[in-house]
């Protein structure tokens, strides 16, 4: 009875012999070292140059003739003076091949781009080059019509022909952004796929998809695929395809599939990108946006885009004139699979990147035939220079190599040359299609391309070896295990179920050959039978020191590498005492931090009690500080009622003083008049009633009159101190008197009565009202001349008065 491991071993090794897989045993390194990357063998390639001839148009007239398949003539129009002279003859010119008006595009591939196709996917680069003057056909031969495609969309029919079965899951290869790539797992690659959806899930990133179907709604389906397929394909290789488009307008980079609003892409305000020099020195485009695609049509999609985005005008020559140079890239990245066949081998060191650069040039053009201006004109004038610039450069390489020179070749003069710089140092072959407009009309334009196809089939290119790495791992994996798993499917089918624990093993198959044949021996004299047997063992003998040989030879490789283990466990140790050591100084350091850390500690601590302290300090601050600015505000309030009531008291002042006078004149008046009996200003006994203030002098003179004021309640006072004296509800009159000697020497006492008025603020107000007038005279003195109330009278009144109201005003305060 056979276990399920021993079926599988004997129906995969039938599967496995019958595959034709080598019985050879196969040779493992565990450990590989890269082999110079630039190999040069000695040769070098010329530039292959091919031509194509533009059918006419209408009622044109051509000065090309095809001679043979590499050769064409120029010939001079007849209105040409120097044809006239006969000075000007028939020019030949030879090409790699040359391709007339009827050539189709297929055959034009065929020719020269099928063989770069073959080298990219073999891990060389390539350069495709289509030049000539405007309205020459080098658009339509590099992108083609949708039934009708060019070299790029065949190119990409062609590539995805012969790697569709090879392909890596998308985002297993990513760019770096420094013109490299990075290998990630499968399980990285599902999460940067499930971000892509999500985003693309989003409103914003939706108006973004529309945005791009619109500039890409293209419709292939009149598109006829090219269905060339390159055998030659390493099948042991995963493969990833991206794609790149680039134009060079006015001697700038601009990134064509760059995700920018849509307000950019009207106005055309792109920003430029930068030309640098990667770790390898390889030019590339910093930061260009580079897409992985997965068909010919994701792939279609993309330079659609960009060719709604390059810039494009009518000229009189031509009515889709290009205005820049346009760079579509596919880069092909190759990574071989892990030992087990199943996923990419997780090395950057294996893996291979290879780059085909198609270029559409932009079309020379001349002044006095396309009449630009403006712009027009200064797009042109960058066209011809990027394009002489082109033409230097392969002069003095070819300078360089004719004559030994070794002059600088101006790659930096011109953004084109110096993005193209790796290839004319021998980065990859470089093939050009010179376009070719045979009306008479562009004869002069032709003639000057001729020039220059002639300088760059002379340019030689070093040709590097392709990359190749060994690491040991076994020619057909990915056969292998297809083949395995449909051993252990068709084990599971035939009720097998312990099929999970068993490992493929894709290494030497050990078999000593067929069984033994039939070994009856039917008559003695069967002689041939022995001579079968001892052949056949002999057979397997051999095949067992073959075998044996093979095993003492990894027995030996094993060993070695035992060894080499060794070592490297001897080195490790080594490195990780050395490393227990660092980690204990570490450890010290870290405790001695730990310390300064606690004492920092505590001086913080001590800081934050000081700031609490100062808190406090300052709280109490604040609170006198809002003490005495109440205090201050009291006092404020205090002088702004002082100095109301001043104000209000010189007010009173001023009315007193002004009804004084008043009274003073009146009284004057009625003194000029006759003399009559005033009841009003009555002596002695005709005080009145009422509670009298009496303001005396200091001292005061008694009086020896027998006419003096009679005041039966009253206060004397010599000098007002308290405004209660005036300002109560007992004191309703005031006398105020004064004592001072006339002009004769006598005394002459004055009583200035008034009323006492309470006033709404609490005050009082006096009103003089009456002055009387107590005087002795000798009657043996003469008497001196009466005198009428005067206005120095007036003003002694006035004086006292103010005198009066200046000690009330004293008083108060």
């Amino acid at each position: 009875m056979t276990t399920g491991v021993e079926v599988l071993s004997v129906e995969f090794r039938a599967v496995y012999s019958s595959s034709g897989f080598s019985m050879k045993p196969a040779r493992y390194k565990l450990s590989s070292k890269k082999t110079p990357v630039k190999v040069r063998p000695g040769s070098k390639d010329l530039v292959k140059v091919f031509c194509r001839i533009r059918p006419l148009h209408n009622n044109e007239e051509s000065c090309v003739k095809v001679t043979s398949q590499t050769t064409l003539s120029l010939l001079p129009p007849e209105t040409r003076g120097s044809h006239r002279l006969a000075n000007c003859k028939e020019i030949h010119h030879t090409f790699k091949y040359v391709f007339d008006a009827k050539a189709t595009q297929k055959e034009v591939f065929d020719h020269v781009a099928l063989p770069l196709v073959e080298n990219l996917i073999h891990g060389k680069n390539g350069l495709l080059f289509t030049y000539g003057v405007t309205g020459s056909g080098k658009t339509f031969t590099m992108a083609g019509e949708p039934h009708n495609g060019g070299i790029m969309p065949r190119c990409l029919d062609v590539i995805f022909n012969s790697i569709s079965s090879y392909q890596a899951k998308k985002f297993i290869f990513k760019p770096d952004k420094m013109n490299d790539f990075d290998i990630q797992s499968e399980t990285d690659a599902v999460l940067d796929c499930q971000n892509e959806i999500h985003c693309a899930r989003s409103l914003k990133t939706l108006r973004k998809v529309i945005c791009f179907r619109k500039e890409s709604d293209v419709d292939l389906s009149q598109r006829i695929p090219d269905g060339t397929k390159i055998e030659s394909v390493v099948e042991d290789n995963s493969y990833a395809v991206f794609v790149t488009y680039v134009e060079i307008y006015n001697n700038a980079v601009y990134d064509l599939l760059e995700n920018v609003p849509e307000d950019i892409i009207r106005s055309r305000q792109f920003q430029s990108k930068i030309v640098r020099e990667d770790a390898s020195h390889n030019m590339y485009v910093h930061s260009v946006t580079e897409i992985e695609v997965k068909s010919t049509e994701e792939a279609f999609d993309a330079f659609n885009k960009g060719q709604k985005r390059k810039r494009m005008a009518i000229t009189t020559l031509n009515s889709e004139s290009s205005r820049s140079h346009s760079v579509f890239t596919i880069r092909l990245v190759q990574a071989p699979l892990d030992s087990q066949g199943e996923h990419v081998f997780q090395d950057r060191k294996a893996m291979c990147i290879s780059q085909l650069s198609l270029v559409d040039l932009a079309g020379s053009e001349r002044t006095n035939r396309t009449k630009n201006s403006g712009q027009r004109l200064r797009e042109a004038g960058n066209i011809n220079n990027s394009l002489m610039t082109l033409r230097t450069c392969l002069e003095i390489l070819r300078e360089n190599q004719l004559y030994g020179a070794n002059k600088m070749v101006p790659y930096r003069d011109s953004k084109m040359t110096l993005l193209f710089k790796n290839y004319f140092d021998g980065e990859g072959q470089v093939e050009m299609i010179v376009c070719l407009n045979p009306s008479i009309e562009d004869y002069d334009e032709t003639v000057q391309v001729m020039k220059f196809t002639e300088t760059t089939q002379e340019v030689q290119i070093s040709q590097p070896a392709i990359r190749k790495l060994d690491f040991g791992l076994a020619p057909g994996r990915r056969k292998a295990s297809h083949i395995f798993k449909q051993a252990l499917q068709k084990m599971e089918d035939n009720g097998h179920k312990e099929t999970s624990d068993i490992d493929v093993d894709i290494g030497i198959v050990y078999s000593l050959l067929p069984a033994l044949p039939c070994l009856e021996l039917t008559d003695p004299s069967m002689d041939t039978l022995i001579k079968d047997l001892a052949m056949f063992l002999e057979l397997r003998m051999n095949r067992k020191n073959i075998l044996l040989k093979d095993w003492h030879q990894k027995h030996q490789d094993f060993y070695k590498r035992l060894t080499e283990v060794e070592k490297e466990k001897l080195l490790a140790e080594q490195k990780c005492s050395s490393l227990k050591t660092a980690v204990e100084q570490g450890r010290n350091k870290i405790s001695a931090l730990e310390a300064r850390l606690v004492g920092y500690e505590s001086y913080v601590m001590n800081l934050e009690q000081q700031v609490e302290e100062k808190e406090v300090t300052l709280v109490t601050l604040k609170q006198e500080l809002e003490n005495q600015e109440i205090l201050l505000q009291e006092l404020l309030e205090k002088e702004r009622l002082r100095k109301e009531y001043s104000d209000r008291t010189e007010v009173d002042k001023d009315k007193n003083s002004f009804f004084t006078l008043k009274n003073l004149k009146e009284q004057e008046s009625v003194l000029k008049g006759p003399a009559v009996s005033n009841r009003r200003h009555r002596r002695s006994q005709s005080a009145g009633d009422g509670t009298w203030l009496e303001h005396r002098p200091v001292p005061a003179i008694e009086l020896s009159t027998l006419m003096q004021p009679l005041m039966k309640r009253y206060k004397s006072v010599t000098k007002l101190t308290d405004v209660k004296d005036i300002a109560n509800s007992k004191t309703s009159k005031y006398c105020l008197m004064t004592q001072e000697q006339d002009s004769s020497g006598e005394l002459e006492t004055h009583l200035y009565k008034a009323d006492v008025v309470p006033t709404v603020g609490g005050g009082a107000q006096v009103i003089f009202n009456d002055v009387e007038t107590l005087k002795q005279q000798s009657p043996t003195t003469t008497p001196s001349r009466k005198r009428s109330a005067s206005t120095s009278k007036l003003k002694d009144t006035e004086a006292e008065c103010a005198m009066f109201m200046e000690g009330h005003k004293r008083a108060r305060h």
